[in-house]
C-alpha cells in the first residue's frame, strides 16, 4: 500500500468493535456505504478477509483478529495526535519547572499553582526559588519569573506587569514606636533591609532620606526572612503592595515616597516555547500575575 488512508483503519476498528456497519456508521458519523467501501478497500489492499458477514453482523476472522489489536493502537495514537493538534485539555500533561524569586516562589506561586491544578490536573509543577537567569540557559527550569528583562539571545521574554512597592510595618511595631509622618521620620525608626547589598540605602539617599547601615537593625539578604521580619514587628521595610494589602497585621506608610515599581517578566528558552504544556502554564501565569499586581483575588501573596 503505497498511499495508505488511515481512515480505513479507523473504519475497520469501529466495525470490529460494534459488530455492524450501521453501528459503526453512527459512532463515526459516516454512512454505511462509506464504511462498507472502506472495509472492502482495506481487505483488497492487505490481501486478507477481515470479517465474516452473517446474520449476527460482522465477525472478525482469524486474520482480522490479529490485525485488530494493532489497528486499535494505531487508532488511539491517531486520536491522541488529533487532540494534541486541537489543543485539547486532555493532551496537556507532564511536568513544568518554574523558577522565581524566593518570595514569589514562597508566597505567590503556591496559591496560583493550586488553581492551575484544578484547571489542568495533568500538569505537575516544580518550583525553583532562585533569581539566576542561568536556570533557563542550563535548562534547570522551563519558565522563569524575573524582575529584570533577560538579555540572553536564547531566551524569549514578555513583560507581564509592574508591581507597586510600598513602605510598610506591623501594627505592633507602629503602636510601640509611632507612625512616621514624613520621610525624614524614617531616620528615627528601626528599618529592615538587605545585609550585603546597599540598594535600599542608596534608594533612600536618592529620595533625600539620610539613613545608614546602622539604621537597619534587622539585615538579611534572604527575601523570605526579610519579609517575615517586617511582618513580625522588627521595623519598617519595603514590600510588594499587593502582599501588604492582604495582611491585616500590616500598615502601609508614607504613600508619597516615590518608590519604583517592580517590573515582572516571564521568560523561557526558545527551544521549549512550542511545548503545549509549557505554553499553557506560561499563559496561565501571565494572567494570574496581572491579577495579582492589580490586587484582584489572585490566590497568593508576595514580596520582593
Amino acid at each position: 500500500m503505497k498511499e495508505f488512508d488511515w481512515n480505513l483503519i479507523r473504519s475497520f476498528v469501529a466495525v470490529a468493535e460494534t459488530g455492524s456497519l450501521s453501528a459503526a456508521a453512527r459512532r463515526l458519523a459516516a454512512s454505511q456505504p462509506t464504511l462498507g467501501r472502506h472495509i472492502a478497500e482495506l481487505e483488497q489492499a492487505l490481501g486478507v478477509i477481515l470479517f465474516r458477514r452473517g446474520r449476527r453482523g460482522y465477525e472478525l476472522t482469524e486474520a482480522g483478529s490479529t490485525l485488530y489489536e494493532r489497528g486499535r493502537a494505531v487508532s488511539e495514537q491517531a486520536n491522541a495526535f488529533s487532540l494534541l493538534a486541537l489543543g485539547s485539555v486532555e493532551a496537556i500533561e507532564g511536568t513544568v519547572r518554574i523558577a522565581a524569586s524566593e518570595v514569589v516562589a514562597a508566597f505567590v506561586l503556591p496559591g496560583m499553582m493550586a488553581r492551575l491544578g484544578e484547571e489542568e490536573p495533568g500538569i505537575e509543577v516544580e518550583i525553583v526559588a532562585s533569581n539566576q537567569v542561568e536556570n533557563l540557559l542550563r535548562r534547570d527550569a522551563d519558565i522563569a519569573i524575573r524582575m529584570v528583562r533577560p538579555a540572553q539571545n536564547e531566551l524569549v521574554a514578555r513583560k507581564v506587569t509592574d508591581i507597586a512597592l510600598c513602605l510598610c510595618a506591623a501594627s505592633t511595631y507602629l503602636d510601640r514606636r509611632g507612625r512616621p509622618e514624613t520621610p525624614a521620620d524614617l531616620a528615627e525608626h528601626a528599618l529592615v533591609g538587605f545585609d550585603r547589598s546597599d540598594e535600599i540605602i542608596r534608594g533612600f539617599t536618592a529620595f533625600g532620606i539620610p539613613v545608614g547601615r546602622s539604621h537597619f537593625r534587622f539585615r538579611t539578604d534572604n527575601q523570605i526572612v526579610l519579609w517575615e521580619a517586617v511582618r513580625t514587628g522588627n521595623g519598617i521595610g519595603i514590600g510588594q503592595e499587593p502582599l501588604a494589602d492582604r495582611d491585616p497585621d500590616l500598615e502601609k506608610l508614607l504613600p508619597d515616597v516615590p518608590l519604583p515599581n517592580l517590573p515582572v517578566w516571564l521568560a523561557m528558552h526558545r527551544d521549549v516555547r512550542t511545548s503545549m504544556r509549557i505554553r499553557r502554564v506560561a499563559d496561565f501565569l501571565h494572567e494570574e500575575l496581572k491579577r495579582y499586581s492589580a490586587g484582584v483575588g489572585s490566590g497568593a501573596n508576595s514580596a520582593r
